[in-house]
């Protein structure tokens, strides 16, 4: 903040300046004679929960020219003046009080102007001098403990006088206040059990003193909260309780799975007595079979896996090791057999390892487990080895809840530098948090060491079977597949098609990539620590719903983003973004706006973006918006191991910006010749097994191929089996059928008949009883695909 002043004065300030906290009141001022107002206010920086006068000056001195400097004269010769003065009056607003360090300023004393300066407040009627300072500048400790807990107006004046010449000046040329705002509480408000004695806000100390439900007596906020023995506080569903500091629980408190208690300053604590007990409930998301896992993180202090995975199966509840994370080969399919390269599967298979029940579930960790089996099969939800109703269940931590700053351990290991560094973390505190502020605390932005990790969360989100031929190191492995993904570019639903909001829920586990420039706390051979911090800055109070088993406004100039979706008869659900957002290229940017689905084949059908002369497979692809014009291109990629007969679906799930909104989406098929406009209609094909990287094309332009157009439902043609042998195929609209060609489930081609009527039929005596795919050409060149069965 210093200026403009001599060697031995800056010395003297820049030894005295360092570690006096937060500066909550300053200003450098400058600009042309500054004395022209009273008080002067340009340029000042204050703390939002403060109101100032800015500089001011008193009666008996009179403003002076001179640039960059608050100047007077007039200023007393021969002793202190009580109306000679500049003044600072600082206000606290309703709700805080002020902890102040120090004062410091620089001055300037010209044409034989005082020598002798003094400050002193309001606080006694500024009778006694706080510190004498020089006229160069000084810092005047206010730790005393008379300027400790200001919650009403103070006013703070610097004296000067002593010179020889009564047109001499003095001049403060910049000052900062420094202290720390802290809430307090001004009145207490009590709930009986039926009703408040004063209603509940961020300025009064709330005690509860009887039963109390957010559904039935509504959300509120405190200074401070108490919850005496004998009282019950439930936070419920889709409810909050804010409380600016310190909890103290002597009854009972439950926060349900989607109600949220938020503590807001980090110095603030959360006392749970011997008496008292405190718990947060946690329901899974829906569950269709006992062996899907969810993702946990313990909301409370001292919780063990024991207890806050009681209901899940033991020897399934599991934690992850980034520090034995390696993925330097990758596996040719499920065979045992490898290459050098990365499929994100760790080599050697030790990262995941089994908990017991005495295992401390640590704040900020991340945790895996199934259901019971036992528990699963025997409820109500489950008959006939299908559930009947969506199957969810309740888990319940228990103890003090989590509160302020939490520091988590992150490893990479930089013997592989191609692969992911993947991290297992959770949400620590009983409240969502917002993955913005998580993300831009913790990540590693423009090559910059702004923190540890790439700009990416994922969720575990499952709805694919495990398979053997999933990549993996069990026998039968989850789908990679699964992951609900949050970067900067965007957000990418996993396998149960729920697109995450940018809010992390209470006790959610997610998985985060440590990234190779990333800050390093320690190193341990090719072992590199690093941090990730949570603290209560970003917990919220609301947006705790979603929960994987795995305060957003839209700014005007809205980024240009399009979703596209696969889905298939037989339940396939697969998603990508491409999304045209400030601060990402058309090349591979990292984690932070170009998120890989997985580097591994293996999952029953996947749909991905490409990026030119990458290998993975990206689920969310960030490109420069000005790429995005009507000769755009956007390579697709399609990987399947179905070997039934499918019918695959490509829609448009959701789009974003000017761009999409005003332009049509047409989908390039280059195997059907094809070209469809996917902003008027689904795209259905089918496909044999394999992975296809030169099939798909999203482009704007229809004519950028000159082939035809397929924009004919499937309903345009009826297929009706006459008897054994016989089949009739119709076209309605009065189109003709030129040609119907019919594979089996592996893609074969069983017939390849020609047509040249509304109406034909054929002869499939060959065929026996199966299902199998028909493609039918007509007359205006459009392609029908669908699938039927011959009995």
């Amino acid at each position: 903040m210093i200026k403009k002043q001599t060697l031995i004065v800056l010395i003297f300030l820049c030894i005295n300046f360092s570690g006096f906290g937060q500066v909550i009141f300053s200003n450098l001022i400058t600009g042309n004679n500054p004395n022209n107002f009273d008080p002067y206010i340009n340029g000042q920086i204050i703390d939002p929960n403060i109101t100032v006068s800015g500089i001011g000056r008193g009666t008996g001195i009179n403003g002076f020219n001179g640039n960059d400097r608050y100047n007077a004269r007039d200023w007393n010769l021969s002793a202190l003046d009580i109306d000679d003065y500049f003044y600072f009056t600082i206000t606290p607003n309703t709700g805080y009080e002020i902890d102040f360090i120090s004062f410091e300023y620089t001055g300037q004393s010209s044409q034989q102007g005082p020598v002798n300066i003094a400050v002193r407040s309001s606080l006694d009627g500024y009778t006694n001098n706080i510190g004498t300072g020089i006229i160069a500048g000084a810092v005047i400790d206010l730790s005393a403990p008379a300027f400790q807990n200001i919650n009403s107006t103070i006013t703070f004046r610097v004296y000067a006088w002593g010179g020889m010449n009564n047109n001499g000046t003095f001049s403060i040329n910049d000052f900062a206040f420094n202290g720390r705002l802290n809430t307090f509480c001004s009145s207490t408000s009590t709930w009986d059990g039926a009703s408040w004695s004063l209603p509940p806000s961020l300025s009064t100390h709330v005690i509860i003193n009887g039963d109390y439900n957010t559904t039935t007596n509504g959300s509120f906020s405190s200074c401070s909260l108490i919850v005496n023995s004998g009282s019950t506080l439930i936070v419920d569903d889709g409810s909050y309780v804010l409380v600016e500091n310190d909890v103290t629980i002597y009854g009972d408190i439950i926060v349900r799975t989607s109600g949220s208690l938020v503590q807001v300053n980090d110095s603030g604590t959360f006392t749970l007595d011997p008496s008292g007990n405190a718990t947060v409930e946690k329901e899974t998301a829906e569950m269709k079979q006992w062996y899907e896992y969810t993702y946990w993180s313990s909301p409370t202090e001292t919780e063990t896996v024991g207890a806050g995975l009681s209901d899940a199966q033991s020897n399934r509840r599991f934690g992850f090791n980034g520090a034995n994370y390696l993925d330097s080969q990758k596996e040719i399919g499920n065979s045992n057999s490898y290459t050098p390269g990365q499929d994100d599967i760790d080599d050697n298979n030790n990262d995941w390892f089994i908990l017991s029940d005495s295992d401390p579930m640590v704040p900020g960790m991340g945790y895996a487990s199934t259901h019971n089996q036992v528990i699963f099969n025997s409820s109500p939800c489950y008959t006939d080895n299908n559930p009947t109703t969506p199957c969810q269940f309740t888990y319940t931590f228990e103890g003090a809840f989590n509160t302020g700053i939490i520091s988590v351990p992150v490893y990479r290991n930089d013997s592989e530098l191609n692969d992911n560094n993947w991290n297992f973390i959770g949400n620590p505190y009983p409240s969502a948090i917002d993955a913005n502020l998580f993300l831009a605390a913790n990540s590693v932005i423009d090559t910059v060491d702004q923190g540890g990790i790439d700009g990416v969360i994922y969720f575990w989100s499952q709805t694919t079977p495990p398979s053997r031929s999933n990549n993996g190191n069990q026998v039968e492995n989850f789908s990679q597949a699964d992951y609900a993904i949050i970067n900067a570019s965007g957000e990418n639903p996993g396998g149960d098609n729920v697109t995450p909001d940018r809010f992390i829920p209470s006790g959610q586990g997610f998985f985060v990539a440590y990234s190779n420039s990333g800050a390093v706390d320690s190193t341990n051979g090719s072992i590199k620590q690093g941090t990730v911090t949570f603290n209560n800055a970003m917990r919220v109070n609301g947006n705790n719903t979603q929960f994987f088993r795995n305060s957003n406004s839209k700014e005007n100039s809205e980024p240009n983003k399009l979703s596209i979706k696969l889905t298939s008869d037989n339940g396939v659900f697969n998603q990508i973004l491409v999304a045209y957002v400030n601060g990402a290229s058309d090349d591979f940017d990292g984690l932070t706006y170009d998120a890989p689905r997985n580097l591994s084949t293996g999952a029953y059908s996947i749909l991905y973006s490409i990026i030119e002369n990458n290998d993975k497979k990206f689920a969310i692809q960030g490109k420069d918006p000005n790429s995005l014009d009507l000769d755009e291109t956007i390579a697709i990629g399609f990987d399947t191991s179905i070997d039934v007969a499918t019918l695959y679906t490509l829609s448009i799930a959701q789009i974003e910006g000017n761009f999409f909104n005003n332009n049509t989406v047409y989908l390039k098929d280059y195997d059907m010749n094809t070209i469809h406009n996917l902003s008027d209609s689904d795209y259905t094909f089918t496909s044999e097994v394999g992975e296809f990287k030169d099939r798909f094309e999203i482009v704007f332009n229809d004519a950028s191929l000159g082939i035809n157009q397929n924009d004919i439902e499937a309903n345009t043609v009826t297929i009706i089996e006459l008897d054994a042998d016989h089949v009739k195929f119709k076209a309605s609209n009065n189109l003709n059928i030129l040609n119907v060609q019919l594979f089996d489930v592996l893609g074969r081609q069983l017939y390849n008949f020609k047509g040249n009527n509304n109406v034909e039929i054929y002869n499939l005596s060959s065929l026996s009883q199966a299902t199998y795919i028909a493609k039918i050409e007509l007359s205006n060149g459009a392609i029908v695909t669908k699938k039927a069965v011959k009995k």
